[in-house]
């Protein structure tokens, strides 16, 4: 498994099992699942290495399984420490930073919107 931040690997592990968290729900994934993809939201990944169970916070992402090898693709990701700290960054950084997206993003819908009117307005007056 590979998890990727936009700038680095953070992590690079052989593992027998991964629980993460998508849009619909939980799941789990052992070696011999078939091919998969899923769009991650921000929560906790788990994995198994080593027979040891590890954690880490992640933000919204991508996973895809092919074959043996697993690749996750996120915009942030925290390792390991105490359980209850990583809740507390998913809950803090990574659901504000998405609140903060989605905002930016109406604002640039509208300003799309107000333009192509302004445009459209322009043309009949020509």
């Amino acid at each position: 498994m590979k998890i990727l931040l936009p700038n680095e690997v953070l992590l690079e592990r052989e593992v027998s099992k991964i629980h993460a968290e998508a849009e619909n729900g939980s799941f789990c994934l052992l070696e011999r699942h078939i091919d998969f993809v899923s769009t991650l939201v921000p929560g906790l990944l788990s994995f198994v290495s080593e027979g040891n169970e590890e954690f880490v916070a992640v933000d919204a992402g991508t996973l895809v399984k092919r074959g043996s090898e697993v690749l996750i693709s996120v915009r942030n990701a925290v390792r390991g420490g105490e359980l209850g700290s990583l809740r507390q960054i998913i809950e803090n950084e990574f659901v504000r930073i998405d609140d903060r997206e989605r905002k930016v993003r109406s604002v640039l819908s509208k300003l799309e919107a107000d333009m192509a009117r302004h445009f459209l307005r322009m043309e009949e007056h020509e």
